[in-house]
């Protein structure tokens, strides 16, 4: 699923845990719109140097290089002003003359691909992995057939513990969200009767002291009310404008938490056969989809690459993605309002592969992975073919040593060393210093390797707009974004060592501003313990690599030498 947050706003009518959508603010301060672009050195605000790094490497004369960024995402708007000037085109496929031009198997992939839909439509709403296990293995390992279970379970042992670690996920996820649905329904109902009990009066203190509770149904509104006055801009607001307030906060927590009930976690809802058609046990299928690059909600994907390669322009002059120069932004569209399929996943990183981009942002991830040895196999191709794959740490504030987030650079949980020297995990950071760590960020001395901003980050969304949105989701583009330049710039440098450059040139808390994460420290939560900073990082792999070997072409560079090693936290 889509690495990604929101913090609900009627905490004192209810108890429960992270929900899973972007958190949206309001705010609009110009300088909190480039917070991470900024200098640590400079503001001790921990962005990451955007521009100082482009001045860095520009004093060294070096000449950029236009680097292909495939985003394995929900789709993205295209044609957004703030996105479109840095959208890669397919120059080997005629647009819309339904012909596989560049026969690669793929019609009319002019600027990437959709695996989640077909010529009838597209996928928007899917099952939960959970949900997909569970209802595969239920009648296998608990029918009503004892001996039969017992049987299955000795075989199939790797397979029993996904379903026993999937079904105790999928009962607790339903019934919260059950509840969570209730809830809001309830609230919606309840918007009315709120609003009646401000006697057309505008909402402030005095009104509210002045309400008379007579039942308890008085009482929740009042609270509702109550909880709708924090808010300092809904002080003094008219009826129609709370009613107006309340109408737009509750819709879209009600909506979340009904597709979550009567779809996500549905074990007999299935889009998939429908709208893609394709034998989803088949890993070996390659040819699916369709061309249609946003899909049916591209929040998230647009987000996503507009932080990594967003260009100002008339509608917004001050965002920018940290590629913004040097990035191309293929759209492949994986993930759909659920869980992503270990299939697509796969076949979306061959085809950005194979179609020549050279990083690819992976912002999303699940428990349970039923494919994981497919995606494992399309992580060594993309290795084999010196692409940088960056994922999401995800977003539970959970130790990924104890819970996997796949897709994982780990063969199991207890391994140390990685299989693969091209994935790079990040975790999630925020401006402040008192509390670097993003609550909802997870994390590893092991398996996270580095943080970077994730709270409160602006940039383009479907409709041509703007928006705040927070998650790990969030992290791993500007990561994406610092890697891209890196290589735009010095085009010989290998994933290993534009890993190695982004870890050991971090910038890590001291004791006195060090977030503590239990008994642990900041510089506990990923091995480099620190925030990226993109100058540094340029400076290194200048120092370290490129300036030793600029003069010998990247071919010649990249058969002589053997792949690097992951380097420990110094």
């Amino acid at each position: 699923m889509r690495t990604k947050l929101f913090i609900p706003l009627f905490m004192c009518l209810l108890t429960y845990g992270t929900w899973a959508q972007d958190n949206i603010t309001s705010q609009q301060d110009n300088d909190k719109k480039t917070w991470y672009h900024k200098s640590y050195e400079k503001t001790k605000v921990y962005g990451i140097g955007t521009q100082e790094a482009y001045q860095f490497l520009e004093s060294k004369g070096l000449s950029p290089q236009k680097v292909t960024v495939g985003v394995l995402d929900s789709g993205v708007q295209i044609d957004h002003p703030g996105l479109s000037p840095n959208i890669w085109t397919n120059s080997k496929e005629i647009p819309n003359n339904g012909i596989d031009d560049d026969k690669n198997g793929y019609v009319d992939d002019v600027h990437g691909w959709n695996f989640l839909g077909n010529n009838k439509g597209d996928v928007d709403e899917d099952t939960m992995e959970v949900t997909r296990v569970v209802k595969k293995y239920q009648s296998v390992f608990e029918s009503a057939d004892s001996l039969q279970n017992k049987i299955q379970r000795e075989k199939m042992p790797e397979e029993y513990e996904m379903y026993k670690k999937s079904k105790e996920i999928f009962d607790e996820k339903k019934q919260k969200a059950k509840n969570n649905y209730i809830t809001f329904f309830r609230l919606k109902n309840l918007i009315p009767k709120a609003v009646s009990l401000l006697q057309n009066k505008n909402l402030t203190p005095e009104t509210l002291i002045a309400v008379k509770i007579g039942n308890v149904k008085d009482a929740v509104s009042l609270n509702l009310l109550q909880s709708v006055l924090e808010n300092e801009e809904m002080k003094g607001k008219s009826p129609e404008e709370v009613k107006k307030y309340l109408e737009k906060e509750v819709e879209e927590p009600y909506r979340h938490y009904k597709t979550q009930y009567t779809q996500q976690y549905n074990l007999d809802f299935d889009p998939r056969k429908e709208l893609v058609g394709d034998n989803e046990n088949d890993y070996g299928e390659k040819i699916y989809g369709n061309n249609h690059y946003e899909g049916p909600d591209a929040l998230h994907g647009t987000h996503v690459a507009g932080i990594i390669a967003g260009v100002p322009n008339k509608e917004e002059k001050d965002q920018y993605g940290v590629a913004y120069k040097v990035a191309k932004i293929m759209s492949v569209r994986t993930v759909p309002n659920g869980d992503e399929r270990d299939k697509d996943v796969a076949n979306a990183i061959r085809y950005a592969v194979d179609n020549g981009a050279k990083v690819i942002n992976m912002s999303f991830g699940k428990p349970v992975s039923p494919g994981k040895k497919h995606v494992w196999e399309a992580l060594r191709y993309a290795e084999k073919n010196n692409v940088l794959l960056v994922k999401a740490a995800g977003n539970e504030n959970e130790n990924l040593d104890k819970n996997a987030y796949y897709p994982i650079n780990f063969l199991s949980l207890e391994d140390k060393k990685p299989f693969v020297s091209n994935v790079i995990i990040v975790g999630a950071s925020t401006d402040t210093s008192d509390s670097l760590k993003a609550s909802f960020s997870n994390y590893s001395d092991i398996k996270v390797d580095v943080f970077a901003p994730g709270q409160e980050i602006y940039s383009t969304v479907p409709k041509n707009q703007y928006k705040y949105l927070q998650g790990t989701s969030m992290a791993s583009p500007i990561v994406a974004g610092a890697a891209t330049v890196l290589l735009a710039y010095m085009p010989t440098l290998t994933p290993a060592e534009i890993i190695e450059s982004l870890v050991m040139t971090v910038n890590k808390p001291g004791v006195k501003t060090a977030e503590k994460e239990g008994k642990l420290s900041f510089s506990q939560l990923s091995r480099s313990g620190g925030i990226i900073d993109l100058k540094k990082a340029a400076e290194y792999a200048y120092t370290h690599f490129y300036s030793k070997t600029k003069k010998i072409s990247p071919q010649k560079i990249r058969s002589k030498r053997t792949r690097r090693g992951r380097v420990t936290k110094n």
